[in-house]
C-alpha cells in the first residue's frame, strides 16, 4: 500500500471544511490515509471507538490544521 499524498481537489475541499470544522478535517484526512486502494476502510471492533483511538494517535492537536504549508496559502 502505497503513502497517501493529498492532491490539489483533496487539499481545497480539506481547507473548506477545517474553517467550519477542524475535527470534521482531520477525521477526513485520517479516513483517506487509512483507506486502501479501492478506497474501503475495515474496522476490527466499534468503528466509532476506533476513530476515536485512531485520532489520538494520529494526531497531537486534533483540532489542529495538518497539511503541510497551514491553512493560509
Amino acid at each position: 500500500m502505497k503513502p497517501f499524498i493529498p492532491n490539489r481537489h483533496f487539499r481545497r475541499k480539506y481547507d473548506r471544511m477545517f474553517r467550519t470544522d477542524p475535527a470534521a478535517a482531520n477525521v477526513m484526512l485520517l479516513m483517506a490515509e487509512l483507506a486502501n486502494d479501492d478506497g474501503q476502510i475495515a474496522f476490527a471492533g466499534d468503528p466509532a471507538v476506533e476513530i476515536q483511538n485512531l485520532m489520538l494517535a494520529r494526531f497531537d492537536d486534533p483540532r489542529a490544521y495538518q497539511l503541510e504549508g497551514g491553512p493560509e496559502r
